[in-house]
């Protein structure tokens, strides 16, 4: 089976669903839902689990790479992410490391900001993007390179232990 405009609309309402029901519950208003392409088959819905578990990595897209992972499956290699909200830089770079197929979200982030801001220290939802692309010296968040012996030892350490790989 392949991927058809209503299978999508349908995995993509789904996600919108699940972020009400979580909000319903006390939770943030995020969700996501994994589809094998060729199957169609729906391999994990996830809720955002922020305001439940009190963990900030617990975004939804976080949470259903991590029940993926325990059950196995460690990258998304045919597989579609359909999500309630264009994905946060944190939810983003994970994606990228699971390489679905692609990713289909309900709302841009400006129509997420009309309603909704979930920022905190050091950035808003309007400059959390925008921080990636600053040099380190120039970011809200603190950030340098300390000092100690040998910082490439766990490096070389990796390569030598997986140099048959």
């Amino acid at each position: 089976m392949t991927t058809t405009a209503a299978a999508d609309a349908a995995h993509l309402a789904r996600s919108v669903d699940l972020a009400l029901a979580n909000v319903a519950e006390g939770g943030k208003p995020f969700a996501c839902v994994v589809v094998e392409r060729s199957s169609g088959e729906v391999l994990q819905e996830s809720t955002n689990q922020v305001a439940q578990s009190g963990d900030v990595t617990a975004h939804a897209e976080i949470t259903a790479l991590r029940a993926l992972a325990a059950a196995g499956r460690t990258e998304l290699t045919g597989c579609d992410v359909f999500v309630t909200a264009s994905p946060c830089p944190m939810c983003l770079g994970a994606l990228y490391y699971a390489a679905p197929e692609r990713v289909v979200y309900a709302a841009t982030r400006e129509q997420e900001g009309e309603h909704y801001e979930d920022g905190g220290r050091y950035f808003s939802l309007d400059t959390f993007y925008d921080e990636y692309a600053k040099p380190e010296a120039d970011r809200a968040l603190p950030m340098s390179q300390g000092d100690v012996d040998d910082p490439q030892a766990p490096f070389r350490r990796y390569r030598e232990a997986h140099a048959d790989d």
